[in-house]
């Protein structure tokens, strides 16, 4: 009988199997969403639930808000957000946050902007 592999995490062993499967990228994308929603929460509470990841362009992480008042707070402690993004699990450095300010009833769908988007 051949001896057993030691046991792995789960999170050690999904980045080798998603990028097998060419789902490498997409499992960075959900991972780089995650840690922002987390930031967000735990450094804005007050944004919790009202700003989404859209993008990555660097050097400038690309954020939506909600209201016009969480994203003048997402703006205020940019720095914060910014600096433990780059140290969240499949972060990176970047040097500008880019708030694109919707409408409520648009957070959370992907569209190419319009009417009711705006990026500041």
């Amino acid at each position: 009988m051949a001896p057993r592999r030691p046991m792995r995490r789960l999170g050690e062993v999904l980045p080798e199997v998603a990028a097998s499967l060419g789902m490498g990228e997409e499992l960075r994308r959900s991972r780089q969403m995650a840690a922002w929603t987390r930031l967000v929460g735990e450094l804005v509470p007050a944004a919790a639930g009202e700003s989404e990841l859209l993008a990555v362009q660097p050097p400038a992480l690309v954020v939506s808000a909600a209201r016009p008042i969480v994203a003048q707070e997402l703006r205020l402690r940019s720095r914060d957000l910014l600096e433990a993004f780059a140290a969240a699990p499949e972060g990176q450095r970047l040097l500008e946050l880019r708030v694109v300010a919707r409408s409520p009833g648009l957070l959370g769908r992907r569209s190419g902007g319009g009417p009711h988007s705006r990026v500041d």
